[in-house]
């Protein structure tokens, strides 16, 4: 079976690539990964320790399409990780972020079609609506805790906002569903939330716990920011092998499961505030920092999000295996075996 897996260099693209090289029999797995975040060079690096060869590669472009068709192999599947996941860029830059996520998606989805290539396309929670999300919560003091936990499952609601990003997002599952219908492609769409473990070298909104532990270590100021500055803010938190885990059973049975849609999380247990969060690095770090707290709200920004894992469960009996605690203990013990070449790239 050969894997092309696009986003490759970045945590879950490569994270991904190791896994099922070592554990899928008889398989070749390549990526293809532009190269364009510093960090990416430390996943190479461990690409090229497991002889899984990448294309650098844009994958918008037509020079990326044309190199991916001169493939002489048969491409089985597609497990698509490509994306710029910056809510905040996709303000400051929507081109970037249309090109990086839907132009991206209709180059492979050519490459399916010529292949005859299953695809498992890697989509996020933020497809869902920013305003439905927030008015969960209309009446609690953003001061005090969450007490009730909301789990949010496949039909809630996507009427706008939902952020350029999330449009981006969305907009690349339909166009799936088209390529599906026309052509008779086998697909998987995987609606990820918040993804930690080890390998993850993140920033605020491209992996928050793992910047919120690289600052503690380095005694880097932390920022409260948006409602109320008061780091109540609540997301799930998933685990990149629970993640992995699941993407190699859902390989093994999409033959019989395919053309669905899932939510995928970390679910109410591994539920944390960014207060919560602080405590965590504090006790693993020793360090206890200055935090500042900024009152203004991003308009793309959410209060809350908990999954409901309820429909992967049903089809798979897929559970999540690796608790919060254990989660941040061991991205920390990524980002100390990794801090010397880290400081020089972020």
């Amino acid at each position: 079976m050969l894997i092309l897996i696009p986003g490759g260099c970045g945590f879950i693209g490569s994270s991904l690539a190791i896994y099922l090289k070592q554990r899928i029999k008889n398989s070749v797995v390549i990526t293809v990964d532009n190269l364009s975040r510093n960090t990416s060079y430390l996943n190479h690096k461990r690409l090229k320790d497991y002889n899984i060869k990448n294309f650098k590669l844009n994958l918008s472009t037509n020079n990326c399409l044309n190199k991916l068709k001169s493939i002489k192999k048969k491409i089985n599947l597609i497990i698509d990780c490509c994306a710029e996941p910056s809510v905040e860029l996709s303000k400051k830059n929507p081109k970037l972020v249309f090109d990086s996520n839907l132009r991206s998606t209709l180059n492979l989805l050519e490459i399916a079609r010529i292949n005859k290539s299953k695809i498992i396309y890697l989509s996020t929670s933020r497809v869902y609506s920013i305003n439905k999300i927030n008015n969960l919560f209309t009446n609690i003091n953003f001061k005090t805790k969450l007490k009730k936990i909301i789990k949010i499952n496949e039909k809630f609601s996507k009427e706008s906002p939902i952020s350029f990003y999330g449009f981006t997002k969305l907009s690349s599952e339909k166009l799936i569903k088209e390529y599906s219908y026309l052509y008779n492609i086998k697909y998987l769409i995987n609606r990820f939330g918040v993804v930690s473990g080890y390998g993850q070298f993140g920033r605020q909104d491209q992996g928050f716990v793992s910047m919120w532990l690289w600052r503690h270590i380095n005694k880097i100021p932390i920022i409260y920011q948006g409602y109320g500055g008061y780091g109540n803010q609540v997301r799930d938190i998933l685990d990149i092998n629970d993640l992995c885990s699941l993407i190699r059973e859902q390989i093994s049975k999409i033959s019989k499961i395919n053309n669905q849609i899932f939510n995928i999380g970390g679910g109410p247990n591994n539920a944390v505030s960014l207060k919560e969060l602080t405590k965590y690095c504090e006790n693993i770090t020793r360090n206890k920092l200055k935090f500042k707290k900024k009152n203004k709200t991003s308009n793309y920004d959410l209060r809350y999000f908990v999954t409901d894992n309820k429909k992967i469960y049903s089809k798979y009996k897929w559970r999540v295996s690796k608790k919060l605690n254990t989660i941040i203990d061991e991205t920390f013990q990524s980002l100390i075996k990794n801090k010397k070449a880290l400081k020089k790239l972020i």
